[in-house]
């Protein structure tokens, strides 16, 4: 159609090869590439040209100078995502791998799309090839399309740079700190069947290139969906505040069991326990490694999908073997905060620094005249885990080591209570009960004591905070405050 071509490198050697007339870069600006390459484009005869608009004065300063205009920039740039997420890349390799030329070249396009056209991505070489051809052409919609895709590709680029070279130099967030502008640089790294529900549609996006779901690797069964990956990050965030072995099933969110024992089959059996008709169709994190005595544990129970830092090579052969559809994700880094927590809301997002248990220097306070026994100081402590990855407002009664009622997820704390008691039945009997914040009336007490519940950890802090205490009292309850509230809505 008649386009001169001027291109450098390695782009100016396959134009040739493909027996395109081509004009090598340093015959318009006079100067041969330097510094192994690094500088080519950066020249007046190339930004002048780009930056030209159709005006009398723009086209004399070029004439002036002996430049001429340039109508369209197609650029791609150096591979820095890719380059990163290589294993064994070094700062130094990373650092060759940051496009500075391609950038700047894409930037100026883009800025001048009423004028020029900026190509950065080969889907769109035949829509633009197609209006030339037509019209002679660029549509001045089209050209303003190309810059808006432009400028968010040299967006993405500098935020992935400024994420790889921040990693191990930005302390973590501290107290209610928290960034002016925050930039996402999200990449989408697979496309989902559908959203919660199949009318919607969904992806899985991640700042880490070629990271799997929860920064983890499908080790077999379906592809996850959406819902999956909800209750799998939700479950592994729970069992990730525990250290000794624990199982944590999750259903829409809400842990329905959790446990710890000696070993995983043992954890598992507890937390199954809690609410055995519930966990049907739940997900289970684990973490340790899975072994044959879990799987066996199993039984025949339908799981959506199985977390764990890994699985014992016979373990998962006996998995994919007998459970094709059920997903096992291998996570190799256990939940420890410094993410974001990001929501979006209508006309913004809501951004909070992740909860990851109490703070450091919390007290645990007894308020009551009789004060825990060390056996339920020591279930309390369990039970106060747990509550904290329920779904407010939350109840849970536990043992020292299992959860055996939890309710969670409802407006009223006392529905709440009775929920958890319902699921307990007579297990309440002597156990103890944890609730993520204070108790506003002295009802939610009260159901603990018609159950049998024999102390309680609570946040406190309400202004009946004495009808509580009192309603503890009477009934010979042990209550310990903690100063600190973990809603999760």
């Amino acid at each position: 159609m008649g386009w001169d071509l001027v291109a450098s490198g390695g782009t100016e050697s396959v134009l040739q090869s493909a027996g395109l007339p081509v004009t090598p870069v340093e015959q318009l600006t006079g100067v041969a590439e330097m510094l192994g390459g690094r500088v080519k484009t950066l020249h007046p005869a190339i930004h002048a040209g780009i930056l030209a608009r159709d005006r009398d004065e723009d086209t004399e300063s070029l004439r002036q100078h002996g430049y001429a205009p340039i109508n369209m920039v197609v650029c791609n740039l150096y591979p820095f995502q890719q380059t990163v997420a290589q294993p064994g890349i070094t700062l130094q390799d990373a650092i060759e791998q940051i496009d500075i030329g391609g950038v700047t070249l894409l930037r100026a396009a883009a800025k001048n799309f009423f004028h020029v056209a900026v190509l950065c991505d080969v889907t769109d070489y035949a829509k633009v090839a197609a209006e030339l051809k037509a019209a002679g052409s660029i549509e001045l919609a089209t050209r303003r399309k190309l810059a808006v895709k432009a400028f968010a590709l040299t967006r993405d680029y500098d935020t992935t740079i400024h994420a790889y070279l921040s990693q191990d130099t930005v302390p973590s967030l501290i107290g209610t700190e928290l960034p002016q502008h925050l930039s996402l640089g999200l990449q989408q790294l697979d496309t989902l069947r559908y959203g919660e529900n199949p009318h919607q549609s969904a992806a899985y996006y991640s700042r880490v290139v070629k990271s799997g779901p929860l920064g983890g690797t499908l080790m077999g069964g379906k592809q996850l969906s959406y819902n999956n990956i909800l209750d799998l990050d939700a479950a592994w965030r729970a069992v990730s505040s525990f250290n000794e072995p624990t199982a944590v099933i999750v259903k829409h969110l809400n842990p329905i069991g959790i446990a710890t024992a000696p070993t995983l089959a043992e954890a598992y059996t507890k937390a199954l326990a809690s609410d055995a008709v519930s966990a049907f169709g739940g997900v289970l994190a684990v973490n340790r490694v899975v072994d044959e005595e879990l799987v066996s544990a199993l039984g025949s129970l339908f799981i959506e999908a199985i977390a764990a830092p890994a699985f014992a090579p016979i373990a998962q052969e006996t998995l994919l073997a007998n459970r094709k559809n059920c997903r096992l994700l291998q996570i190799p880094q256990f939940y420890m905060g410094g993410d974001l927590d990001i929501r979006s809301v209508q006309g913004g997002m809501l951004v909070q620094s992740s909860d990851v248990g109490d703070p450091e220097g919390t007290k645990l306070t007894t308020v009551t005249e009789r004060a825990p026994t060390s056996a339920e100081m020591v279930a309390l402590q369990f039970a106060w885990k747990a509550v904290q990855h329920v779904k407010s407002n939350a109840i849970v009664i536990t043992t020292a080591d299992a959860t055996v009622g939890i309710g969670g997820g409802l407006p009223s704390r006392v529905d709440a209570a009775n929920l958890a008691v319902t699921k307990a039945g007579d297990r309440s009997r002597g156990a103890v009960m944890a609730s993520d914040a204070f108790f506003p009336f002295a009802d939610g007490v009260e159901v603990a004591v018609r159950a049998g519940i024999t102390a309680i950890i609570q946040p406190g802090g309400s202004i009946r905070d004495k009808e509580a205490i009192e309603a503890a009292n009477r009934a010979n309850i042990a209550m310990v405050f903690t100063g600190i509230r973990h809603f999760r809505h």
